[in-house]
């Protein structure tokens, strides 16, 4: 199986979900890895496994109820980050200690090695590295394969990792419930910057460029660009990550700017555009032909049904199965 590289290269398209009762049996479930666990201490192994493959990135959730040593390593050309979520103990990943304010990271070139406490639940990504490099240095102007150079344990906070831990753990509890969804491009693609997004606010190797404040007349002159784009643009999923390629700033920068002119952040901004855009395709949609909420929700990057429920309902006061249902 070919991994993904720079190019047109994506990782198979699958979801995973598995219990274990073997070492060898758990090292094999991840896709295009290369590894071997060895069980170190005594008793019968019980593990569960949960995987999500899509694009240039892979999701998953890897419990065990023994200490192993792990060796092998990521598919090339890719970058990990893992968070745990339940711990006993400690373990060593590439010699440091680890622990439950640990976030480890591997390169794609990097040797694993990691010795896990007893008992172990964590959290992952595996990315494309050039793809998260090129989000990183177009949308924060930080190189973050530099930053990362020689660490295992990533540079973090215990903010960062709970803000890691949170998106994983929303995210595959979407896609487990409707792992159709991601056949939409759009859905794909707002995970994706979702994910590349939280884990550069969760590193913090404390060398990203500061961004002086813009002006107030620059300001007004960004974010009516910002507007004239997404005019432009109406009919598309707009994120974050888009913005700042076309207008050639920051993420900060464009906060500043969002926030002063139209005291709202472009997080929010953006999802209330992408909001009205679901109820307007919701107000037009043909029922007779099979049209769904979770279809329409999922072509505007909602990857989670509960939550978008929620936030739409506060948005428009109702439902957006009323909105459906609503002859037209």
């Amino acid at each position: 199986m070919t991994p993904p590289g720079h190019s047109a290269d994506r990782l198979p398209y699958c979801c995973t979900l598995r219990d274990t009762l073997d070492a060898d049996e758990h090292a094999a479930c991840l896709t295009n890895w290369q590894q071997r666990y060895d069980q170190l201490t005594a008793g019968s192994f019980a593990g569960v496994f949960e995987e999500f493959c899509f694009g240039r990135l892979q999701l998953f959730r890897e419990g065990l109820n023994q200490s192993v040593h792990q060796v092998g390593g990521a598919w090339p050309g890719s970058r990990t980050f893992a968070v745990p979520i339940a711990i006993e103990g400690t373990g060593s990943f590439g010699g440091a200690a680890y622990d439950a304010e640990s976030m480890l990271t591997l390169g794609g070139s990097d040797e694993l090695d990691f010795r896990t406490p007893r008992r172990l639940e964590i959290l992952a990504c595996t990315a494309d590295s050039s793809a998260l490099n090129d989000y990183a240095m177009q949308v924060d102007h930080r190189d973050l394969e530099a930053e990362l150079a020689g660490h295992r344990l990533a540079p973090t906070t215990p903010e960062g990792i709970s803000l890691l831990g949170s998106l994983l753990a929303t995210m595959m509890t979407g896609l487990r419930a409707t792992p159709e969804l991601l056949k939409h491009p759009q859905m794909r693609k707002a995970m994706e910057q979702a994910v590349f997004a939280t884990l550069l606010d969760s590193v913090s190797t404390g060398t990203a460029r500061s961004t002086a404040a813009p002006c107030c007349s620059a300001r007004q002159q960004l974010v009516a660009r910002a507007r004239a784009y997404m005019e432009a643009h109406i009919d598309e999923v707009i994120t974050v990550a888009d913005l700042c390629i076309e207008l050639g700033v920051s993420r900060r920068t464009l906060q500043y700017s969002f926030q002063d002119v139209l005291d709202l952040n472009p997080v929010k901004f953006l999802r209330a555009i992408r909001l009205n855009a679901v109820r307007r395709a919701l107000k037009a949609a043909d029922q007779s032909r099979g049209a769904t909420v979770a279809d329409i929700a999922a072509r505007w990057g909602f990857w989670h049904l509960s939550h978008f429920s929620a936030e739409y309902k506060a948005m428009f006061s109702e439902l957006p199965s009323e909105t459906l249902k609503r002859p037209g």
